[in-house]
């Protein structure tokens, strides 16, 4: 347990806003989508009220997926997780502790900031609710994607590209059920997607372990 304390305070320290992961970014990044979108279509308000939630919904995907270059490859090249094998601590703990230090680094402020964007966008109370219901349910699975893709991809050559064109894909059926839950009054698309994000938080620590693992024998 102290294990896990201690690295979940050095990964925050390196992802949160002002550490060396630039944590900030995906916050920038997430605000100016939902400023500029309205210049983009123009001032109908009724369009904005439709499209505004598929469009965070973008932006939040978009987002989460800035810090992924810093997620896994500083730390593989610097001989981290070598150094945590020699200590006893496994790859799967290091990758789930790292998995919740990204959510953690990223998710929190864009739920924040996603009332200034639905003001910006025109949202209703009842969307705006929809909206962040839906990302607090699907944003630890866009995190466990991006973390399985930069443990994936950490080691090639042109990684950081790659595992951008590789997390759009696999992040599709988050963004499917959670944008699709603000077409229905039906709860089940917010519950599919807080399914489809627990089996992939499951599922995450192990495959960037196995990841990992490859890399050092390699």
């Amino acid at each position: 347990m102290s294990a896990a304390l201690t690295l979940l305070r050095r990964d925050l320290a390196r992802l949160m806003p002002g550490g060396s992961g630039g944590g900030v970014l995906p916050l920038l990044f997430f605000l100016a989508v939902a400023m500029l979108y309205p210049f983009a279509v123009g001032p109908d308000a009724q369009l904005l009220a439709r499209t505004g939630g598929g469009v965070i919904w973008v932006a939040a995907l978009l987002a989460a997926i800035l810090p992924l270059e810093k997620l896994v490859t500083d730390d593989l090249d610097a001989g981290v997780f070598d150094q945590l094998y020699l200590r006893d601590v496994s790859e799967e703990l290091a990758m789930a502790v790292r998995l919740l230090a990204h959510w953690l680094a990223f998710a929190p402020l864009l739920l924040l900031a996603t009332l200034p964007a639905a003001a910006l966008l025109g949202l209703d109370g009842e969307t705006t609710r929809t909206v962040l219901l839906g990302l607090l349910a699907g944003t630890p699975g866009l995190a466990a994607v991006g973390l399985a893709v930069a443990a994936l991809t950490a080691s090639m050559r042109g990684g950081a590209a790659l595992a951008g064109l590789m997390v759009i894909p696999l992040a599709v059926p988050i963004l499917i059920f959670g944008a699709g839950a603000l077409a229905r009054p039906d709860p089940s698309a917010l519950l599919f997607t807080a399914a489809i994000s627990l089996v992939l938080v499951a599922l995450a620590p192990f495959a960037s372990a196995a990841a990992i693992r490859a890399s050092r024998e390699s």
